[in-house]
């Protein structure tokens, strides 16, 4: 049936068409002939027409959905800017494209890493001093109950043991860190601090008669100290004092555990977890100096433990140490601390890449101008810069929007997905003031970040420079990141204007096909007023071409 429809349109097609072209060429007299041709065409032809168009823009759009979804391109544009661009004088990118979706096959092939892993944030703030204190002028939680899960996890992990029951206090914390209210929590770490002393009876052989009650002072509960900091602590003033406070409990358990640990494995999981609790309680003590301000203690506190405990590279200190020493100014210190994480065989993180970028920008920044470059052609420095910017973004396409405050930034959440919104908010909300500092960064910024994407086969999930973008970052940022938030879900790739068109062409002719069944005669009355609208212009040109030219030379023309 269809394929007598689409003989039967194409047979009266061409019909018409051939008395059309008769009756312009036999008379001049071109109103006539319109009228003539509209009144040989019939309602099943009008029927046959919307039918065939139909069917042939479904099948259109069909094959271009089906091409761009596999190639990320619109067949009909990529045909047309192929034939097109090197009469223009342009240069044809396809084999660029190819080599870049080989490379991003390859990566996808080499990375095995887990898509959706979420990490610590390395520039967590505190929770009494800054994330309650917005609760309390904004009447907004800015953490959610997953996120407050996940620390609640980690706690568990770094600061509990299996000998916690050995010792009262660190008993009481072992419970105190599974607490979810956090009134119950900061009562359990007051108990445990109350229990500093104990009474053994010791029998003396010097007298035995008598016996002795000797006063054992037990050591500080370094955890209990390290939750008041974070959760009771109003100031950063108060948290660095109790922070101060489990420093000596911390120490003094560490030392004696570091003296234990090879009598058992029992001793070696305890002196494993003193030494995440002294690291932390030092980490948190620098971001402490750096918050009030004293930014050189802070990067010497901050080098000192990382020279201390060189293999805890899972608490990202190098990323606390960039960003103290870009609120010095201090690039070359930031250089070499990039020379050293940044390396092909360590995770990337968003403060690793798009800090090696602002380097890259600062030298060309202050005199970089859009126009000056399309009229000259980029620089080798400005190359170097774009690339880096580049690099930056596909590893995190989020940030850009908050370093140019496209979008509004929010709190930090305490973990986030690396190449998510998560992390791109845990950066601007330190960076920003960064980027600022440097003249021109934000500029260069804005001009080239978007040329990106221009640059990644698509799907972008591809990837170019990096492992493929993870798929399921919305969905794990929705979770880390309060719901007034809107999440970023950035990048998404347009669809192409010519698919966008078939789809409304096929669209328009579906429904004039279904008109034209249900309604023959009144759009055959339709399509004769169209198309007598459509050629009175026509009729127009020719009626005054009539009366310019003499009728003899009018009468060769038609002829011929």
């Amino acid at each position: 049936m269809m394929g007598s429809l689409w003989f039967l349109s194409s047979h009266c097609f061409v019909q018409a068409n051939q008395n059309c072209f008769q009756c312009f060429s036999e008379t001049a007299n071109d109103q006539e002939a319109v009228s003539m041709f509209l009144n040989t065409l019939t309602p099943k032809f009008y029927v046959a027409l919307t039918g065939t168009s139909s069917l042939i823009s479904g099948l259109i759009l069909i094959f271009e959905w089906w091409y761009f979804r596999k190639y990320g391109t619109s067949f009909i544009e990529q045909v047309s800017v192929s034939h097109l661009r090197p009469l223009l004088g342009g240069v044809d990118n396809n084999s660029s494209n190819n080599s870049n979706s080989s490379n991003g096959d390859s990566d996808s092939n080499r990375q095995s890493v887990s898509e959706c892993k979420v990490w610590r944030n390395p520039l967590n703030l505190f929770r009494g001093a800054e994330y309650n204190r917005y609760t309390w002028v904004t009447g907004r939680e800015p953490l959610t109950y997953y996120d407050m899960n996940l620390s609640a996890q980690d706690h568990q992990t770094f600061f509990t043991c299996d000998s916690d029951h050995l010792r009262p206090a660190d008993a009481i914390m072992q419970k105190a860190w599974r607490e979810r209210n956090p009134q119950a929590r900061i009562s359990a770490a007051h108990e445990a601090l109350e229990i500093n002393e104990i009474r053994s009876r010791v029998e003396v052989p010097l007298i035995a008669s008598s016996t002795i009650w000797e006063i054992k002072l037990l050591p500080k509960c370094a955890t209990a100290y390290i939750l008041l900091a974070e959760e009771e602590a109003t100031t950063i003033a108060e948290a660095e004092k109790l922070f101060k406070q489990a420093l000596k409990a911390g120490d003094g358990c560490y030392r004696r555990s570091q003296q234990l640990q090879h009598h058992g494995s029992q001793y070696e999981a305890q002196h494993r977890r003193d030494t995440n609790v002294l690291v932390y309680i030092k980490r948190r003590l620098a971001m402490c100096a750096r918050r009030l301000g004293r930014t050189r203690e802070a990067v010497k506190m901050m080098r000192d433990l990382m020279k201390e405990f060189p293999l805890l590279s899972m608490f990202n200190i190098h990323e606390n140490l960039l960003e103290a020493l870009l609120e010095l100014q201090a690039y070359a210190d930031v250089q070499a601390v990039l020379a050293k994480y940044d390396d092909i065989s360590l995770p990337k993180s968003a403060t690793i890449c798009y800090t090696a970028a602002l380097l890259k920008a600062r030298a060309v920044s202050d005199k970089f101008s859009p126009e000056a470059a399309s009229r000259r052609g980029l620089s080798t420095a400005e190359m170097n810069a774009v690339e880096a910017i580049h690099r930056a973004v596909e590893f995190n396409p989020h940030v850009p929007k908050y370093l140019l405050e496209m979008k509004s930034l929010i709190l930090p959440p305490e973990h986030i997905l690396k190449r998510g919104d998560s992390e791109a908010i845990a950066y601007a909300f330190f960076h920003l003031a960064h980027w600022k500092r440097v003249e021109g960064a934000l500029n260069l910024l804005h001009c080239t970040w978007e040329g990106t994407f221009r640059m990644i086969p698509y799907p972008l999930e591809k990837g170019h420079l990096f492992y493929p973008y993870p798929i399921c970052t919305e969905t794990a940022d929705r979770e880390l990141l309060p719901s007034f938030h809107e999440v970023s879900v950035y990048p998404k790739k347009e669809l192409p204007f010519f698919i966008l068109f078939t789809a409304g062409l096929c669209s328009f002719t579906a429904m004039l096909a279904l008109l034209t069944h249900q309604f023959p005669e009144l759009m055959g009355v339709f399509a004769k007023a169209f198309l007598s609208t459509l050629f009175a212009p026509l009729n127009f040109v020719m009626e005054k071409v009539e009366s310019i030219l003499p009728s003899s030379l009018w009468h060769q023309l038609t002829r011929i």
